[in-house]
C-alpha cells in the first residue's frame, strides 16, 4: 500500500514541505510492489518541480490480523491516498476507513467482495484496477488443454481466503464449468499459506496438470511450486508471468506492471483532486502468454509451433 497527499493537504504543510508517500504491502507481493512503485514514480513526472515526494516504507504479514492492525496505522496518520497491492490488503482498508481514497492493483472482483459498487461508478473511497479473476480461470484450464491435450487430471492450486468468499467461489465454479467442456477432472488442493503448499500436494491423487489459481500468497511461492511441479512431473500454468519465469511450464494473465501503470493514472488524478467514487474501475487491456520451453524440455513435451506463435514471449 502507498499514501500520498493531494496537493490542498501538501499546501496545508507548505509549499517547500515535500508531500509524503507512506508504501505497506504484503511482502509476497514484492516484485508487483517494486513495479507499481516505479510505475507510480514516473507518472508524478508532470507535478510541479518543488513538489518533491518523500518516501517511508512500512510492511504487513500475510497474518490477517496484522493486516488490520496496519490499515489502523496508516488511516491514523490522517493521509490521504493509500495503494493497496492486493484485495487481501484492501479489505481490511475498507473497513478502517470510509473517507482516504484507497486505490488498489489488480483486484480479482471488486463488486463480489463488496469494496465497489460497480465497476462503472465505485460509489465510495475504492477504485484501481481488476485483473478479471474469475473470468481468466477457464482460459488456463482451455490453455494448459492445447498443450497437453492428453492431459485430463488436472490439480487445482488454490488460496481458500486470497479474494472474498463469493469471488473465491466464482472461481471454484467457472474452472468446474470449464473442466466439464474440456474433459478434465480436478482435485482442489487447498493452501492457506505458503507452509501448507507441501502438504497440499501430498493429498494429490492421479494428477497428471496442474492450473495454480492466482493469489498474492500463491505468487510468493512460485518458485517453490514450480520446483515441486517439476519433481512430480507435472506441466503446470500459472496466472502470472513470474510462474513460468520461475520455471513453471506457461503462464497467462494480465500485464501486471501495465496495471501498475494505470493505477499510477489514478493516484495521479486523486493529486490533482479527482473523486476515487467518480473513477471507473479499470479492467485490464494487456494480456501475456508465457512459454518457458526449459521446462516443456524437461517434461518431454513439444510445444506446437501454432501455440508458439500466439505467446508474448517464449523462455529459452
Amino acid at each position: 500500500m502507498k499514501r500520498f497527499c493531494p496537493p490542498y493537504r501538501a499546501r496545508t504543510r507548505g509549499w517547500n514541505e515535500p508531500p509524503r508517500v507512506h508504501r505497506a504491502h504484503r511482502r509476497h507481493r514484492g516484485r508487483m510492489a517494486a513495479r507499481g512503485a516505479r510505475a507510480a514514480g514516473k507518472n508524478a513526472s508532470d507535478r510541479p518541480p518543488r513538489a518533491n515526494i518523500a518516501i517511508e516504507r512500512g510492511f504487513g504479514e500475510a497474518n490477517p490480523d496484522r493486516l488490520r492492525e496496519v490499515s489502523a496505522e496508516l488511516v491514523g496518520h490522517g493521509l490521504d491516498v493509500i495503494v493497496a497491492l492486493s484485495t487481501t490488503a484492501a479489505r481490511p482498508l475498507k473497513q478502517a476507513t470510509s473517507v482516504i481514497p484507497v486505490v488498489v492493483v489488480g483486484m480479482a472482483d471488486p463488486v463480489e467482495d463488496e469494496l465497489v459498487a460497480s465497476l462503472a461508478r465505485p460509489g465510495g473511497n475504492v477504485t484501481g484496477t481488476t485483473f478479471l479473476g474469475p473470468e481468466l480461470v477457464a482460459k488456463r484450464l482451455q490453455l494448459l488443454s492445447e498443450v497437453v491435450p492428453q492431459h485430463s487430471h488436472v490439480a487445482v492450486l488454490w488460496h481458500p481466503h486470497a479474494y472474498g468468499d463469493r469471488t473465491m467461489a466464482g472461481m471454484l465454479k467457472e474452472a468446474e464449468h470449464a473442466a466439464g467442456i474440456l474433459g478434465m477432472q480436478l482435485q482442489f488442493l487447498a493452501a492457506e499459506g505458503p507452509d501448507d503448499i507441501e502438504g497440499a500436494f501430498s493429498l494429490m491423487t492421479r494428477a497428471d496438470a496442474l492450473s495454480v489459481f492466482p493469489s498474492p500468497i500463491l505468487f510468493a511461492a512460485y518458485g517453490h511450486i514450480a520446483s515441486i511441479a517439476a519433481d512430480k512431473k507435472l506441466p503446470a500454468i500459472y496466472a502470472a508471468r513470474e510462474g513460468a519465469e520461475a520455471g513453471g511450464l506457461i503462464s497467462y494473465g494480465a500485464n501486471l506492471p501495465d496495471l501498475a501503470r494505470q493505477t499510477a493514472l489514478y493516484v495521479d488524478k486523486i493529486l490533482k483532486g479527482a473523486n476515487p467514487a467518480d473513477l471507473p474501475v479499470q479492467q485490464p487491456t494487456k494480456f501475456e502468454l508465457v512459454i518457458n520451453l526449459k521446462a516443456a524440455r524437461a517434461l518431454g513435451l513439444t510445444i506446437t509451433r501454432d501455440f508458439l506463435l500466439i505467446a508474448d514471449e517464449v523462455i529459452e
